[in-house]
């Protein structure tokens, strides 16, 4: 069994996800599968991107395609202004972020990057003093339940960030029932704007216009980060199929709406043992 992977790691979306504070778990789901792969001598070949004609001719029996996704690009004027960033670019650190942020998509990943823009210090998964503060808990002198009494303390970064979607529903409707509401409560305690029914006009040097219930409204921010949903990835699967190779989609690839990495390994699992 051969692994190939264009980057020079193993984990696709989770080398995001990882980055984000309070999913720095995910650094320890990857080592998992990085050892895992070293157990059942799978030969693994990074920086390697392959193509159908490179496939063929190395004759597998099977070829399972997991690609992933790529951030979908919303048709909106001025969508290629310097202010306009991916959340890619941006959870990546590739790209610099201002001070006034507009974030485009309010979705799981609209979140994680609306956490990670605000934040400030210390992540509470990783030091427990500070998720005592943030959540107003003491660990030492056990009151009741756990629970000071006392206004929890959350570090906000100083930026003004608006979360924004389309959909008129309220924010974070589609985040994990016993986490979602988490994230909403520790985004307000920052000070982050959700925005709903919001249309979006075009970007220009002035910011981001829109239309809210029928009024004009400028939001004068230095970055638009675009969380805009994603799309399947599938050209190495359709190359495939064109040159008449056996193959088959699984995570991202197969299915890129809300993304959901239990799915995907489940799918990928299932596929494994069938094989």
């Amino acid at each position: 069994m051969t692994l190939f992977d264009a980057g020079s790691e193993i984990g696709g979306q989770f080398n995001l996800a990882k980055r984000i504070p309070g999913k720095e778990e995910f650094y320890e789901t990857l080592r998992y599968y990085r050892k895992m792969i070293d157990v059942h001598h799978i030969a693994l070949r990074l920086n390697t991107r392959v193509d159908a004609a490179m496939l063929k001719q190395e004759g597998f029996d099977e070829v399972i395609v997991a690609t992933g996704i790529e951030p979908r690009t919303p048709e909106l004027e001025g969508i290629h202004h310097p202010k306009v960033v991916s959340y890619i670019d941006v959870i990546q650190g590739r790209k610099p972020v201002g001070k006034r942020v507009a974030i485009m998509g309010a979705g799981g990943i609209g979140f994680d990057v609306a956490e990670l823009i605000s934040h400030e210090g210390k992540s509470g998964a990783l030091d427990i003093d500070v998720f005592a503060r943030e959540w107003g808990i003491d660990f030492k002198n056990h009151p009741r339940g756990g629970v000071t009494g006392v206004v929890p303390q959350v570090a906000a970064s100083d930026r003004t960030v608006y979360l924004m979607q389309r959909k008129t529903d309220p924010l974070g409707k589609t985040l994990g029932r016993t986490t979602g509401w988490t994230h909403r409560m520790v985004l307000n305690r920052r000070g982050v704007r959700m925005i709903n029914g919001v249309e979006y006009l075009k970007v220009d040097d002035a910011g981001l216009h829109t239309r809210i219930n029928n009024e004009p409204q400028l939001f004068e921010v230095d970055t638009v980060i675009v969380c805009a949903g994603q799309t399947p990835l599938r050209s190495l699967y359709d190359e495939l199929q064109a040159a008449g190779v056996k193959a088959t989609l699984v995570g991202g690839a197969f299915e890129a709406a809300e993304l959901d990495a239990k799915r995907a390994i489940n799918q990928a699992s299932t596929l494994a043992a069938a094989v």
